[in-house]
């Protein structure tokens, strides 16, 4: 398998409008920088944790997910060790896209769709609208993602632009293990609560405790995956005293309960 250090990603993918780029390979680099491309592209990832950044957010790519990046999202990625294996397919953009392909999102892969991705580990490069059997096949695999990806996962936390919540949300990363709540944090910073709830929603388009939420469930996915802890470590390290109340929590965010990351973490982190 093949590595990234070719920059294929700047020189090839855009070269030919009209083809879809297929390339599965070896990371082979500590990150991608930012750039964009005018096709929208599948990432899907294995065997470590994927950060991918926007200029407006920050997305967390786990196992067993994928993210869709419309055409023209500058985008940078940044993955837990070079050795993870990237598998994309980038496809023109049609005037008859389903709105779906309009939005950066992450959604889980079910088997119908590895086994499709796992199908085009065998192409590398241009896939031409003349390959009548190959070009068929992926445009397939495009059309699908729509029909099964009706469950977006808020994988993704937004950058703060006002200078007071920079400081906010980099206090609740120091402190997800600890047991702090609404009130502490507007006394800690000297904000009415009112203050900062507008604060959140009007920034951040989301409320103190989701954004805390989604942060502790990020934090908790990283070490299940990378530090390879125990359901009840992970718990304790996310600031959850009540292992069921964390389970359900991870479950409704994540999309997948702990426990199953636990039992296949050694199947997609070869």
């Amino acid at each position: 398998m093949g590595h990234y250090v070719s920059r294929y990603y700047i020189t090839e993918v855009d070269r030919f409008p009209d083809t879809i780029y297929c390339h599965h390979a070896v990371m082979g680099e500590k990150f991608i920088p930012e750039h964009e491309h005018k096709k929208g592209q599948f990432l899907y990832t294995e065997g470590g944790v994927v950060y991918l950044n926007t200029p407006q957010q920050s997305y967390f790519l786990p196992a067993r997910h994928y993210i869709w990046i419309p055409a023209g999202v500058r985008h940078s990625i940044h993955p837990s060790t070079p050795k993870v294996i990237m598998r994309n397919l980038y496809f023109p953009v049609s005037a008859c896209d389903d709105v779906f392909f309009s939005k950066t999102a992450i959604y889980p892969v079910d088997n119908l769709l590895m086994e499709l991705m796992m199908f085009t580990n065998r192409w590398n490069g241009n896939i031409r609208p003349e390959e009548e059997s190959r070009y068929s096949i992926a445009k397939a695999f495009k059309m699908l993602l729509p029909e099964l990806g009706r469950g977006a996962l808020p994988l993704a936390l937004p950058y703060p632009g006002d200078s007071r919540l920079v400081k906010i949300v980099e206090y609740l990363d120091e402190h997800v293990a600890d047991n702090i709540g609404f009130k502490h944090v507007a006394d800690h910073f000297g904000v009415s609560e009112r203050s900062l709830a507008r604060l959140f929603q009007k920034d951040l388009n989301m409320s103190f405790i989701q954004y805390f939420t989604i942060l502790r469930m990020l934090k908790g996915l990283k070490l299940l995956l990378d530090d390879k802890l125990s359901i009840n470590e992970v718990a304790s390290k996310v600031g959850y005293s009540s292992l069921p109340t964390f389970s359900n929590t991870f479950t409704k965010i994540i999309g997948v309960r702990p426990s199953e990351y636990v039992k296949h973490r050694g199947l997609w982190y070869k």
